[in-house]
């Protein structure tokens, strides 16, 4: 992960924001997203110091490198880092669809970075996909990049907070839950998890629009 993409596509690191989401694919837990900016000079440092604190795609990641990563982030000067987190809940993916429910959520993410103190004039706000979420307004330039977080580290710095952040919730919903082994599947559909879901049915946590989750509802 470098600088260089930057460069070669024109876009000033100091004007740009990443937002990147986690968990379209499980069958129960909420959608998190998460929108993050960096200074260019920290942005720099990373770039120096990537074999301990490597920034990538978050699933390409340990949890260790990952918690490294954020502690790592915890403790610069809120001047050169900011981020913010969003997410859509199971009832609102059930209601209006997994693809709303992404949008929303990075809409609530790129919110709260704004609401965390994020204030830059125009910035260029880059969104890992092929689609991008209502909110641009007349102020921004927003872009959606494919394979993003393999690509701009603002959007890979994204990734991992949100990885982060939503594998806390599936590990802390898992104490009540633990015939689920959201632990360590985070809601996704392993075998274990949908063996549990067949003996066990489901929870207010599971996504019933899913058709795994919903064969077991009807």
């Amino acid at each position: 992960m470098t600088l260089q993409w930057f460069s070669e596509n024109g876009i000033n690191v100091n004007s740009a924001v990443g937002i990147d989401e986690v968990g379209r694919g499980p069958l129960a837990g909420p959608v998190v997203a998460a929108a993050a900016w960096i200074s260019k000079d920290l942005a720099k440092e990373l770039e120096s110091r990537s074999k301990d604190l490597p920034v990538r795609d978050s699933k390409k990641l340990s949890h260790k490198q990952r918690q490294k990563l954020l502690e790592w982030i915890g403790q610069q000067p809120i001047s050169d880092v900011k981020y913010g987190i969003g997410y859509a809940s199971v009832e609102e993916i059930d209601g209006i669809n997994i693809l709303k429910a992404t949008m929303l959520a990075m809409k609530r993410a790129y919110s709260a970075l704004q609401n965390n103190g994020f204030s830059i004039n125009r910035p260029t706000i880059l969104v890992d996909g092929n689609a991008i979420p209502d909110i641009s307004g007349k102020s921004s330039d927003i872009r959606a990049v494919i394979k993003g977080d393999a690509k701009v580290l603002s959007i890979s710095l994204a990734s991992i907070i949100a990885k982060e952040y939503r594998d806390t919730i599936m590990v802390n919903l898992s104490k009540d839950f633990p015939q689920y082994g959201w632990q360590t599947n985070v809601g996704y559909g392993t075998k274990a998890h949908l063996d549990a879901i067949r003996e066990f049915g489901i929870t207010q946590h599971h996504r019933k629009s899913f058709a795994p989750v919903r064969a077991c509802v009807i």
